[in-house]
């Protein structure tokens, strides 16, 4: 049961799409084979492995931020043809009554306009769209969406690190329908569904993104939220997971697996890339079997790595790292991000 906001009743335990001991979750790519069938005959095998073999050939698996029922800009891994252009493609998978028409999950809609045409240009870590002019035939409340789910999109890429935006060749300052300030390069840095309900005055505030739990039973799925947080909390870290534990606005439909007396008991230690969290016992899901929620592992994974140095996250339980998740595994290891997100609802 979700513990943070108990409108949502149940939830199926991710399970084959799930990877410890310092392999991926949510999507990462299997260093083995995991609980292999008993018995099965050679013909079989030779096939079984023929198959996915020709089929990942044929396509890659490509994150697309989507537009959800609720409004919020998602992302959504899909299996899109394997082409050398993979950050053009994936914008144009973005493009309503586009080809990702038959594709798109239920509930989700693309966030360009229709017929809208583009290409991508990359240099130096930037990358340049230039849009077609039916590019600005968006409804006004779409605006914030699509700057974030083109952002997000393509800064998925390894040598993209920024965006910038064109129109029929002229770069663009703001965006066409309402004027939204388009300033510098846009990047992660610049947030996605932005929570600023508990905020008065941002002047002295900074931005993190947390990653909080979206959709409804057997089609869950993670939101990544950006938060503003008071520039007197000096460890980026310890904010992102305070803000994890204060869970999603009560306004929100989104839920979360961190009880709201979950404490850190020491500052997050650094090295090599690895951030190490020591909780108190009330990070358990389960007081009696002493184990850890895979989807609060999760968040916690996918909130921290969006930092900038932080590969892998290690969790201890009062200075304790032998514990289990759900499924008994030990997480005896740090656990890095997924190289895909939302692979599939849970």
């Amino acid at each position: 049961m979700f513990k943070h906001k108990g409108k949502i009743l149940g939830y199926t335990v991710l399970t084959s799409t799930i990877m410890l001991s310092g392999c991926g979750l949510l999507g990462g790519e299997t260093k083995q084979k995991i609980d292999p069938p008993k018995t099965i005959s050679v013909t079989d095998q030779k096939e079984s492995e023929k198959q996915p073999a020709e089929k990942a050939e044929k396509t890659i698996k490509t994150e697309l931020y989507l537009i959800d029922k609720s409004g919020y800009v998602v992302p959504q891994t899909l299996n899109l043809p394997r082409t050398k252009s993979v950050a053009a493609q994936a914008l144009q998978y973005l493009v309503a009554g586009g080809p990702v028409t038959d594709m798109i999950p239920n509930g989700f809609r693309a966030v360009l306009p229709e017929s809208t045409d583009l290409s991508v240009d990359i240099k130096d870590g930037v990358a340049t769209v230039n849009f077609s002019k039916e590019f600005k035939n968006y409804q006004p409340e779409d605006e914030m969406r699509i700057l974030q789910s083109v952002t997000w999109t393509l800064t998925q890429f390894d040598n993209v690190n920024s965006v910038k935006l064109k129109m029929n060749g002229h770069e663009l300052t703001e965006m066409p329908v309402k004027g939204t300030p388009i300033n510098e390069n846009l990047s992660r840095a610049s947030g996605i569904n932005f929570d600023t309900a508990d905020v008065t005055d941002i002047t002295n505030t900074k931005q993190v993104t947390v990653y909080f739990i979206g959709g409804e039973e057997n089609a869950y799925y993670y939101v990544p939220v950006t938060r503003r947080v008071s520039n007197n909390q000096k460890d980026n870290v310890a904010a992102a997971v305070n803000e994890l534990i204060k869970g999603p606005s009560e306004k929100s439909n989104l839920v979360s697996e961190f009880m709201p007396d979950v404490k850190l008991l020491n500052q997050p230690k650094y090295e090599d890339g690895k951030v190490t969290l020591n909780f108190d016992e009330n990070v358990y899901g389960s007081f009696e079997e002493k184990v850890i929620s895979q989807h609060l592992l999760d968040a916690l994974v996918l909130t921290l790595t969006e930092q900038k140095g932080i590969e892998k996250v290690a969790v201890q339980v009062k200075g304790k790292a032998e514990i289990k998740n759900e499924q008994g595994k030990k997480l005896s290891e740090p656990v890095t991000r997924p190289e895909k997100v939302n692979t599939g609802s849970f």
